[in-house]
């Protein structure tokens, strides 16, 4: 579990709600069922708008990352790789075609099953960037969901603001029903502004940077099976891809 995101979500929104306290305020004064429905109903009604369904669940789920990560662990792969580099310099190609069964992640199965076929270098890395850069992307997209919701939520608030603020021009008649809407206007834009700032956006960031992670294993692979291709020294091989983590 990646407690900085837990404790850093804990300390925006606390550092929110203890200002309003030691203000003088009553936390209640912040929950307004109105202007939530308001603004979370009409963010995500734009960010559906614009997504793909596939894409649209994908963000969702991908939401579990920001507190339990991906496993990223270049060691493990770098001795992997390595390995089968001290094996193929020893005994040849067609021996690693016994590791291949061995691999859980597709994308490593594969790759190392297009080694053992015999494709060359240079078309191999072709091969394998492309289908990262895929990969990159799809995931982008998902995770621009959560930027695309920071992107709505202030006008959304705004909107309810105004909401709020046409139920008090429409009730200057009658002062027991001015409260109401006078709340609901502000805490729109609170729950706009705030959400995107402490939720939304820090949560898009989050996304990327695992991303980002991710694609440099998938990175440090190529390297390596390039260099088992091109039949390089492994500590060469190692070094080389200690090369992206240093």
């Amino acid at each position: 579990m990646d407690k900085l995101s837990f404790f850093g979500m804990l300390l925006g929104i606390g550092a929110i709600v203890g200002g309003q306290v030691i203000e003088g305020g009553h936390i209640s004064s912040l929950i307004q069922p109105a202007a939530f429905v308001i603004v979370v109903g009409g963010t995500f009604g734009a960010v559906l708008l614009q997504s793909s369904v596939k894409t649209f669940v994908a963000g969702m789920q991908m939401t579990k990352w920001v507190f339990s990560p991906p496993v990223h662990s270049p060691a493990p792969l770098i001795s992997r790789v390595v390995k089968w580099s001290n094996i193929a310099r020893k005994e040849g190609l067609l021996s690693l075609e016994a590791q291949v069964n061995l691999l859980a992640d597709p994308f490593e199965r594969r790759g190392l099953q297009m080694l053992v076929d015999g494709i060359e270098p240079d078309r191999l890395r072709d091969l394998l960037e492309i289908e990262t850069e895929a990969y990159e992307a799809q995931l982008k997209l998902s995770a621009r969901v959560w930027e695309s919701a920071g992107g709505y939520s202030p006008t959304i608030g705004i909107l309810g603001a105004v909401m709020g603020l046409i139920q008090v021009m429409e009730n200057l008649s009658d002062p027991s029903k001015l409260g109401s809407g006078i709340a609901v206007a502000f805490v729109a834009t609170i729950y706009g502004v705030g959400l995107a700032n402490l939720v939304f956006l820090p949560v898009a960031k989050k996304l990327l940077s695992n991303i980002s992670n991710l694609v440099v294993l998938r990175a440090m692979f190529i390297d390596g099976m390039i260099g088992i291709a091109n039949g390089d020294n492994p500590r060469v091989i190692e070094s080389r891809m200690e090369g992206y983590i240093a």
